[in-house]
């Protein structure tokens, strides 16, 4: 085998490579088949829309009640994670003009969590 025809396999399977990488790349963002993914697809995207409406909802309410209980000018509210849960924290200006916050609790949950049966075990040494 010469060299030239060593060279041009190279190139050939170079070339055959380089073609085909695009269209791998092409084929893996395609949907899945079977019809299962898109309604799955447009579910998830409802309810993660409908999630994030409620939480800025709870988050206006969190203002309103503030300002209704302050009188205070609001200067912003933001939701923080506070003992393992999400907390409204409504940043306002009193009447004498002191920046203070007040933290709102979130929603509860529509089920309140049941205690865990396996904490004790974890707690070898607490009676």
């Amino acid at each position: 085998m010469s060299s030239a025809s060593f060279h041009r396999r190279i190139a050939l399977a170079t070339c055959v490579v380089l073609a085909a990488a695009p269209l791998s790349a092409a084929m893996a963002q395609q949907p899945p088949r079977g019809g299962g993914g898109e309604p799955r697809a447009a579910m998830r995207a409802e309810m993660m829309d409908r999630g994030s409406r409620g939480d800025d909802r709870s988050l206006s309410d969190a203002v309103r009640r503030v300002q209704r209980s302050t009188g205070g000018h609001i200067l912003g509210a933001e939701r923080v994670p506070f003992d393992g849960r999400d907390i409204n924290r409504v940043k306002y200006m009193d009447d004498r003009g002191r920046v203070r916050y007040m933290d709102d609790p979130a929603p509860a949950r529509s089920q309140p969590r049941t205690p865990r049966s396996d904490m004790s075990s974890l707690r070898g040494d607490n009676p």
